[in-house]
């Protein structure tokens, strides 16, 4: 009798912990990790962290706490290391981390997609002087000016890398690189310390507005044409045509043809169902308040959510889109 007591103590003691860690993975305060705070990632972050809140922790526990990093690729690292559960990335990083490419070598099976967000438009910033024409092509004439392609690791960095080296521009031997994030470049380019920036954002751009606002009578903001978009798109067809319109930035007076790829919102497929299902409802449900916090958050909508996934969805959002009568894409069905 004595070895099934102590059988069954056991067994108690081990369900009582199980539960215990399950309600403790439930009830932590998540962490969603955004960007560098110059930019239009940490803001937003910040307000759905703020409405998740809001919504969710008296009734439900589920909380999200926004921190800022150097960005997308950044953030695929804290997520793999569970420092980070949930996540903003650029759309080209989603489909790099899910496909192990690019700068990302091994697949990531553990990402999965909740929703896309908004347009992430590349804004290629250079001194009037040294544009001699107004396209990116222009990036392809410097010799030996400093410019800023991002932080280090950053999505900016990245994808800027990415977008030069599918037009064929050899920066690297073209500029003299600086590393910052967006609101040390805003102030370097003010300063006249470099003579361009590569600022992918939601529009408008915090950074881009502060720079325009002081030195925008002498700066440009490069275009692209629909040759060197189809350039872009060649590997991985994420980028669309994104115009930003004059008056959007001071100084500023022209519309500016460039081009674009969403966000998304990303989590580890490991957080439980119901906390990913109340956290994309809660988000759909409130973007009226998110809309308020930045103008960037009125391109999300629900018809638009699915656009530009590159990983499958987490059965938590699946389960959301299913109720909202949204047909799920085989590629995105969870795994």
């Amino acid at each position: 009798m004595s070895s099934i007591v102590r059988y069954i103590v056991i067994l108690a003691a081990s369900l009582l912990m199980a539960a215990c860690t399950e309600n403790m993975h439930w009830q932590r305060p998540y962490i969603l990790t955004t960007a560098t705070t110059g930019g239009v990632y940490y803001p937003v972050g910040v307000a759905l962290a703020t409405i998740t809140k809001a919504r969710l922790y008296e009734t439900q526990e589920i909380s999200l706490s926004a921190i800022s990093s150097a960005g997308s690729m950044e953030n695929i690292k804290l997520m793999r290391d569970n420092q980070a559960q949930f996540a903003i990335l650029q759309g080209i990083f989603a489909a790099w981390a899910w496909n192990g490419d690019g700068p990302i070598t091994q697949p990531q099976p553990w990402l999965r997609s909740i929703s896309a967000l908004w347009q992430n438009a590349d804004h290629f910033v250079l001194t009037k002087n040294l544009a001699k024409n107004n396209t990116i092509m222009a990036l392809k004439q410097l010799n030996g000016e400093r410019y800023v392609i991002g932080a280090r690791n950053s999505g900016a960095e990245r994808t800027g890398d990415y977008i030069l080296r599918s037009l064929g521009i050899d920066y690297p031997s073209r500029m003299n690189l600086a590393f910052m994030g967006y609101g040390a470049t805003a102030n370097a380019i003010q300063d006249g310390t470099i003579s361009g920036m590569n600022v992918p954002a939601g529009v408008p751009v915090a950074a881009i507005s502060r720079a325009f606002a002081m030195v925008g009578e002498n700066l440009t903001l490069l275009e692209f044409t629909d040759n060197q978009l189809a350039e872009v798109n060649k590997t991985y067809p994420l980028w669309s045509r994104y115009i930003i319109p004059g008056g959007t930035y001071p100084n500023l007076h022209t519309d500016t043809q460039t081009i674009a790829h969403p966000n998304i919102l990303a989590v580890r497929s490991d957080i439980p169902e119901e906390a990913v299902y109340m956290i994309t409802k809660t988000v759909f449900e409130n973007l009226a308040a998110l809309r308020e916090i930045h103008k960037a958050t009125r391109e999300i909508t629900l018809e638009k959510a699915l656009i530009g996934l590159s990983a499958p969805l987490h059965p938590g959002a699946t389960r959301y889109y299913r109720e909202k009568g949204l047909s799920i894409p085989v590629n995105l069905l969870p795994q």
